[in-house]
Parts: C-alpha cells; sequence; structure tokens
C-alpha cells in the first residue's frame, strides 16, 4: 500500500472526530437575515461556548456561525434564509433540523412532513416572535392610510394611480415580496385572497426586505410590503380592516395582533429534534432570548401592562376598565373551530401567571374581557365571548391567579371584518386587564 494513502487511512477517525457538531436551519428571510444569527449567538453564549464568529455562506443570505464548545470541539451552525417554504422542503429532505417561518405550516406541508410527527403541536410549532407587514411609501407621500380591500386593489393592479387615492403622485410602482417569502405569502393570505385577486405582474420582487425597503424610500411613486423590521426610514400606512378603526404597526397592536397584518414567527420541529434544535427553541422562548426578539425590531412575547386611552365609542363597561386598569400586551386567541386556546396562547398562560406574580397582583386584580364575531341569535355573541374568557379563567387558575371578574362583550370593538372567516377568528379574543 502507498505510504500517503496509509497515512490517510489512519488519519481518518481523528478527522471524523474533528468534524463539528452542525445544526441546520433553513427557511424565513425575515427570521434568517438577522434574528436568526443573533439568537443563535445568544444560545452558544449561554451554553459557554468560545470564539463564536459569523461568516458569510456560500450563498446571499447564508451565515455560517463558528464556535467551540466547553470542551473544546469545534461547532458550526448553517443559517440559510431563502423563504419560509424552504424551510419544510428542507425539513422533507432531510436538509435542515429545524424550520423558520413567517407564516404557519400549510395544509399541504403538514401532510408531507406526517412522517416526521405533527407539526402543529405544541411542542413542534414554536411561535417565537411577533411581527406586522409593514405597508411602506416614500417618506414625501402625503398618503396616511388604506382599508385591506383597497391595498388588494392597489397590488392587484385595479387602482395604478396615486390620483386614484387622492394624492398626488401619478403611476403607482409595486414592490412586493419574492413568491418564496413567508412574508408575501403573509400578505397574499391577508390581504389578496380574501378580494379574490392575485399580485400585478407589474410588481418588482425581491427576496431581501432590506432591498425592497430601499427601494421604496428611494422612489416617490412607490409602494411596498415587508417586515416592521425592514422600514429603514421609509413612511408607514396605517391599515384599516372592515369596520375596525384605521392602525399603525406600533408594537402594542402587533403584540396584540389587533394590527390587521400582525403575523407570528415560527420555528418547526420534528417531534424528535436534534439536541441543538431544541437547545435553540428553549433558549429562544426564554427571558433572554425574547430580549434579543425585541433587540432585533421583533416584537417579544414579554407580558407588558399599556395603558389605553379612553375614547368616546367604547362601551361604558370598557370605559370604566380603561380609566381605572391597564390591558396586558397579550391576547388569548383559540384554534379554529375550536374553544381550545392555541399553541402561543398555551405557552401566554404561562407568561401572564409568571407577570402577575413578579408584579404581586396574583390574587383578585385581574379582569378577563371576551370578544367575538356576530351570531344570528340574541345574546349569543356575548354568551360564546364569556365562555372563551372562562377558558382562560380556568388555565390561569391552574398557575395559581385569582380572576377578578370576567366579562363576554360579544361583537362589540371589532378588530378585524366579520364579513371574513380569517376576520371573525381574530374577533374571538381575549383581553387580559389588571388594577
Amino acid at each position: 500500500m502507498p505510504r500517503p494513502l496509509a497515512v490517510l487511512l489512519c488519519l481518518l477517525p481523528l478527522l471524523a472526530q474533528a468534524e463539528p457538531a452542525t445544526l441546520r436551519i433553513q427557511g424565513s428571510n425575515t427570521i434568517g437575515a438577522a434574528l436568526g444569527p443573533a439568537l443563535v449567538r445568544g444560545l452558544l453564549q449561554s451554553q459557554g461556548a468560545q470564539d463564536i464568529r459569523s461568516e458569510r455562506g456560500k450563498r446571499p443570505n447564508e451565515t455560517d456561525i463558528r464556535a467551540r464548545a466547553p470542551q473544546g470541539q469545534p461547532l458550526l451552525i448553517n443559517i440559510a434564509a431563502h423563504g419560509s417554504s424552504t424551510g419544510f422542503s428542507a425539513l422533507d429532505s432531510g436538509e435542515a433540523d429545524l424550520a423558520a417561518a413567517s407564516r404557519p405550516i400549510s395544509d399541504q406541508e403538514a401532510q408531507q412532513l406526517q412522517r416526521l410527527g405533527d407539526l402543529r403541536s405544541a411542542a413542534s410549532e414554536q411561535v417565537i416572535g411577533l411581527d406586522g407587514v409593514a405597508v411602506m411609501v416614500h417618506p414625501d407621500n402625503r398618503l396616511q392610510q388604506l382599508s385591506t380591500a383597497q391595498l388588494a386593489q392597489v397590488f392587484s393592479g385595479q387602482i395604478q394611480r396615486w390620483e386614484q387615492l387622492g394624492v398626488a403622485g401619478g403611476p403607482i410602482h409595486l414592490y412586493a415580496r419574492d413568491d418564496r417569502s413567508g412574508t408575501f405569502e403573509t400578505f397574499r393570505a391577508l390581504v389578496l385572497q380574501p378580494q379574490a385577486l392575485e399580485l400585478s405582474p407589474r410588481a418588482e420582487r425581491f427576496e431581501s426586505g432590506d432591498a425592497l425597503a430601499e427601494r421604496v424610500k428611494a422612489d416617490p411613486a412607490a409602494i411596498g410590503f415587508s417586515s416592521l423590521t425592514t422600514v429603514h426610514g421609509a413612511k408607514l400606512l396605517a391599515i384599516a380592516e372592515g369596520d375596525a378603526p384605521a392602525l399603525l404597526p406600533t408594537r402594542a397592536a402587533v403584540a396584540s395582533e389587533d394590527y390587521p397584518l400582525s403575523r407570528r414567527l415560527f420555528f418547526y420541529l420534528p417531534t424528535h429534534p436534534s439536541a441543538q434544535a431544541r437547545a435553540l427553541a428553549e433558549f429562544t422562548q426564554s427571558a433572554a432570548g425574547q430580549a434579543i426578539v425585541a433587540a432585533q425590531g421583533f416584537v417579544s412575547q414579554q407580558v407588558k401592562a399599556v395603558p389605553v386611552a379612553v375614547q368616546a365609542q367604547m362601551p361604558a363597561q370598557y370605559r370604566a376598565l380603561a380609566a381605572e386598569a391597564q390591558r396586558l400586551s397579550v391576547n388569548f386567541r383559540f384554534q379554529e373551530g375550536s374553544a381550545s386556546l392555541d399553541n402561543k396562547a398555551l405557552r401566554d398562560v404561562q407568561r401572564v401567571s409568571d407577570y402577575l406574580r413578579q408584579v404581586g397582583k396574583l390574587h383578585d386584580k385581574t379582569v378577563l374581557v371576551g370578544f367575538g364575531d356576530p351570531k344570528e341569535t340574541p345574546g349569543r355573541a356575548a354568551l360564546l365571548s364569556r365562555l372563551r374568557a372562562m377558558a382562560v379563567r380556568r388555565e390561569l387558575a391552574r398557575n395559581g391567579v385569582e380572576i377578578r371578574d370576567v366579562t363576554g362583550m360579544g361583537d362589540e370593538l371589532p378588530v378585524a371584518d366579520n364579513d371574513l372567516e380569517q376576520g371573525r377568528l381574530r374577533n374571538r379574543r381575549v383581553e387580559v386587564w389588571v388594577y
């Protein structure tokens, strides 16, 4: 046997031992561009890793993070951020340990990935933070707000000039995220599909939200949409849906998911994830992880008390609450077609309980207010909204929270369009108020 080959064969076991432990994350550009790398670095620091450094990957929108574990072995985490759909495809092909997504998994994707377990279970589908799909125009544009119906007409090409919206500007230039983007899929689901419209072929498409925002900021005739974290000085428009008031994507409106284009950011893990994938998900849900979510410009799930201005159109009971109590920055929502809390709400039960414990308000300081959608039978909407609030009370009681009062306000104060099923789902919510 030639000597070089013999030496190589002797070295193979050592080379195998030197291979770094690898965590592979694929999916959303919204998450993978900056938030994903920041969370990975935070995890590695919490584990005591040394020499943590980031490098550009082999392709644009890819990052390699290298480090050395406390025991000395090298670590490598690959992050590829080419769109939410690519994350699920990578899970399917075995090229990813964890999928990052800026929209929920589809029925088709969940079915295709059945062999990895129920990816809609609370353990697999993890909400890691919140974002708003921000609709932006040039800073000099005088337009202030649009309805979701108008927005659909603009991006489908039915409205093509700014004058049709009451401002000067000539032809409208459309900027949109690419087809693989969860941001685009969210926009299509919340804006275009309810109006049975498609994106205009005239729209210029972008894989990067940062690049899109820079183009909008430089083009006086532009309108575009991307993550709230990529606005970079463009002007934001307030968005209205149905009879609900127009809202800007403020942190409070996104945290409560009242802003019409609010969305959740997800990690999806197989039922039996790798140790590092599980560790990253657990770190992200921790207070330290959520602080990183907020530091990256997204809306964290940490609970805060927020004062609400009293307004004349509020029901009398709600006005009294606004005058004397503060609203927590979380709404409990429910599984589709069910009275069971959804996956985010299940974790929010613990977050609300922890917050009330920290501020010394576990006993008789909290009011739950349920809301719903209109029903044909008189009084049924109020009854169902109260039952939702009582379901939340039962969950909080398991964590030692004694509720002061539970009320149902039926179809009052909608935050979405009750003519649409997705709007009715958003209106079925429970608010938490603290004295």
